[in-house]
């Protein structure tokens, strides 16, 4: 393991490549976006090379495709693979009934529709992302650019009579311009220090004209895999309640160390 990768990169790529173990040949695979998602490509494109895994991969983002196209992965389109056997992607915030906060890359209206066209979600954290209660990182909402403003004030009335502490709402920018998806759609945050029900917030945020999708992954995931900085792993079951721990081998993997700029 190089001196350089943190605690947080080296549970980052523990996840991940523990992660990568539930994929079998033939596979139609949901690639997810983020650093932590990274990983998991590397992990995935490690064994697509050295294992021969036959596999298809349908990325969440253009950055996770322009990756999984570099490392050798076969990339389809969600309308080309249809359904998924799987989905692996990351997450800001996630509790313990495996509710999540999505959206910190941007890419949470493509990462939503692919995770519910899987069998099966297995989202990848370090230990760090979870929580007692979401809403500590902020809520990203897409919207659509044309009058975003009256959309954020009818967000804001809305975030009166819900359970949340905090209902401050701004714009994503990159730059001095804001951010746009792929989609070429607007984030917004909310900022809302605590979520009281999550499913009650996610409902009535889809209500609002000009509102695409929310970050609120809620019934979406099924398998959680924690990774810590020594290279511990823990994997969490939703159906079974079954918990897994595991240790992985950081040294055999320094290639993919070597070289990802994340």
């Amino acid at each position: 393991m190089p001196a350089e990768r943190s605690p947080i990169d080296t549970a980052k790529f523990a996840a991940a490549r523990r992660a990568v173990d539930f994929v079998q040949d033939g596979m139609k695979l949901g690639l997810g976006t983020g650093s932590t998602a990274a990983w998991m490509v590397r992990c995935l494109a490690e064994r697509v090379r050295e294992e021969g895994l036959r596999v298809q991969g349908v990325p969440t983002s253009s950055r996770t495709a322009d990756l999984a196209r570099e490392l050798g992965i076969p990339v389809v389109t969600l309308d080309e693979a249809r359904w998924l056997d799987l989905t692996i992607d990351g997450a800001d915030e996630f509790d313990s009934e495996f509710n999540l906060i999505k959206g910190g890359g941007a890419a949470l209206l493509q990462e939503k529709i692919v995770a519910t066209a899987s069998d099966r979600m297995i989202v990848i954290a370090d230990a760090a992302k979870e929580v007692a209660q979401l809403g500590a990182f902020p809520l990203p909402v897409e919207v659509i650019p044309f009058g975003w403003q009256s959309t954020r004030m009818l967000i804001e009335e809305a975030l009166i009579g819900l359970d949340v502490l905090g209902r401050e709402v701004t714009l994503r920018r990159s730059g001095e311009a804001p951010l746009l998806t792929d989609e070429k759609n607007y984030i917004l945050d909310l900022h809302l220090t605590r979520i009281g029900h999550p499913r009650q917030l996610a409902l009535t945020l889809n209500q609002i004209a000009g509102v695409v999708e929310n970050g609120l992954f809620i019934d979406i995931c099924d398998t959680v895999v924690v990774g810590h900085g020594d290279g511990r792993v823990t994997v969490r079951d939703l159906e079974s309640g079954l918990t897994e721990d595991g240790q992985v081998d950081l040294g055999a993997s320094r290639n993919i160390f070597a070289d990802l700029g994340e």
